[in-house]
C-alpha cells in the first residue's frame, strides 16, 4: 500500500539537517515552488483562469535563477515550445486548465510518442468549452487519462492540498524525467485557490532525478534500443554531439520511422507498459478511518476534504465511515481498493463531474458491493451535508433528521 507518508518519503528522505521555511502560499503558488525546487527552468504558457498564478510566479521565479519563461500566443504553442526545451536538455512545465488542455491533447500525444518528459498542470474548472471559469469541477479526468488518440502512457495525479501541489509537483518531474512521459497533475479550482501553511524543505534533502544520459560514445549510441518496459532509454539533450531523428510516426531504434508491424506492436506495447507495468510503484492511496468501516467513501481533490468533515461529524455519533483519497487517478490503486473491498461491501463515489471514475471503479470492485454515486456538476463544490445525506439513506428516519440538524447547527 502506497501512502501520502511513503510518497513524501520518496522526495524527502531524511528530515535531518537543514533550515525548514514556513510559508503561508497558495495551491498554485505552490506549485510553482515545487516546479523550482524539482529543477524547472523552462515554462511557456498561456495565462488562463484558474491556473493564471502558475504562471505569474514563474514569470518572477524563473529569470531570477537563470530559468525563461515564455508566454506564447497559445496551448498548441505551449506545447510545442516545452517539448523543444525538453529535447534540449531542459526540465519543463506548463499550466492551462479544460480549454486550453483540450488544445495540448494532440501534441501530448507527441511527447508519449517521441518520449519528451513534460509535465502539464490542469487545473480543472466548470466546463464544457469556456463553462464557468472561476468554479470548481473535476471533469477533465477523462481528458486527462484518455484524451489524447492511441494507446499511450501517462501518469495523472490529483492533489488535496497545498502541501501536495508542493510536493507532487516535485514528484511528477521526478517521473516524467526518469520515465519520459508526460504527467499531468490535476487539481481542482479549490485545491488551486485555497491558501495553506507549507513545510518547505532545504534543496539540499529534496531527491531530484534526472532522465539517463547515454554511457557510450555518439557513434555507438541508439536512441530508442527498448529493451522491454524495465528499460527507459538514455535521453541526451540535442546540440551534444548525439544525433538522433525525433518523429511521432513509429520509429526504429535509430528514431527513423518505419512501417514494420512488428515494431509498431512492440513500441506501443513498451510504451503503455512504462506506466502499466508500475502500477505497485506508481500509485498512491490515502486511507481514513477505514480499519471497520461500515461505508467507504471513495474521493479525490477538495471533494475528499469536504468527505473529511462529514466522516468527523458520523463519527461523533457512532457511525463508522472511512474514506479512499485517490492519488494516482492513473495509474489507479487498484489492489488498494480491492484489499478495502475484502472488508466492506458498501462505498459512494464522489465527484464533481458526472460519474467519470464511476466505469474504472465498478469494474474494481465487482457486483457484490454495493456502491452509490455522488455526482454534481454545477459548479458549486460537493459538501459535507450531502455526504451525510446519502450516509443517512442507509439508516433510519431519526438518525437522518438528527444528522441534518447537526450540520445545520454549523
Amino acid at each position: 500500500m502506497n501512502t501520502p507518508k511513503e510518497l513524501l518519503r520518496q522526495i524527502v528522505p531524511t528530515t535531518e539537517g537543514g533550515v525548514f521555511q514556513k510559508k503561508f502560499l497558495q495551491g498554485n503558488e505552490a506549485i510553482a515552488e515545487g516546479a523550482v525546487a524539482a529543477g524547472v527552468r523552462f515554462f511557456a504558457g498561456y495565462p488562463i483562469t484558474p491556473s493564471t498564478e502558475i504562471a505569474e510566479a514563474l514569470s518572477v521565479r524563473l529569470p531570477r535563477i537563470k530559468g525563461v519563461f515564455i508566454q506564447m500566443e497559445d496551448e498548441i504553442a505551449s506545447m510545442g515550445a516545452i517539448l523543444g526545451a525538453s529535447l534540449a536538455g531542459a526540465k519543463v512545465l506548463t499550466a492551462t486548465s479544460g480549454p486550453g488542455f483540450s488544445l495540448m491533447q494532440e501534441l501530448i500525444g507527441y511527447s508519449a510518442m517521441a518520449q519528451i518528459p513534460c509535465v502539464i498542470v490542469n487545473v480543472m474548472r466548470a466546463g464544457p468549452s469556456t463553462g464557468l471559469p472561476t468554479a470548481p469541477a473535476q471533469g477533465d479526468v477523462m481528458q486527462a487519462i484518455w484524451g489524447t488518440h492511441g494507446d499511450h502512457p501517462c501518469i495523472v495525479v490529483c492533489p488535496g492540498s497545498v502541501s501536495e501541489m508542493f510536493y507532487l509537483s516535485i514528484w511528477s518531474v521526478n517521473h516524467a524525467e526518469r520515465l519520459r512521459v508526460p504527467v499531468i497533475l490535476l487539481p481542482d479550482e479549490i485545491v488551486g485557490h485555497m491558501r495553506e501553511l507549507l513545510v518547505v524543505p532545504p534543496p539540499e534533502l529534496i531527491r531530484i532525478e534526472s532522465r539517463r544520459l547515454p554511457d557510450v560514445s555518439p557513434e555507438r549510441f541508439h536512441p530508442f534500443d527498448i529493451q522491454g518496459s524495465s528499460s527507459i532509454a538514455a535521453m541526451p539533450p540535442l546540440g551534444t554531439g548525439y544525433r538522433f531523428n525525433v518523429t511521432g510516426l513509429v520509429y526504429d531504434e535509430d528514431g527513423f520511422p518505419t512501417n514494420d508491424s512488428d515494431r509498431a506492436g512492440a513500441l506501443t506495447s513498451y510504451l503503455v507498459d512504462k506506466v502499466g507495468k508500475r502500477e505497485k510503484e506508481l500509485s498512491y492511496a490515502e486511507e481514513i478511518d477505514t480499519e471497520d468501516a461500515e461505508a467507504i467513501i471513495i474521493a479525490y481533490g477538495s471533494t475528499a476534504r469536504s468527505a473529511e468533515r462529514a466522516v468527523r461529524l458520523l463519527a461523533q455519533r457512532g457511525k463508522k465511515v472511512g474514506i479512499f483519497r485517490i492519488i494516482t487517478l492513473h495509474p489507479f490503486p487498484e489492489q488498494q481498493l480491492l484489499s478495502l473491498a475484502r472488508h466492506c461491501s458498501r462505498f459512494i463515489l464522489a465527484e464533481m463531474n458526472l460519474g467519470q471514475m464511476t466505469t474504472t471503479v465498478r469494474a474494481i470492485l465487482g457486483r457484490d458491493v454495493e456502491l452509490r454515486t455522488i455526482n454534481q456538476a454545477n459548479g458549486l463544490p460537493i459538501t459535507p451535508e450531502t455526504f451525510i445525506d446519502t450516509i443517512n439513506t442507509w439508516n433510519s428516519a431519526g438518525d437522518y433528521l438528527e444528522e441534518k440538524l447537526a450540520v445545520g447547527a454549523l
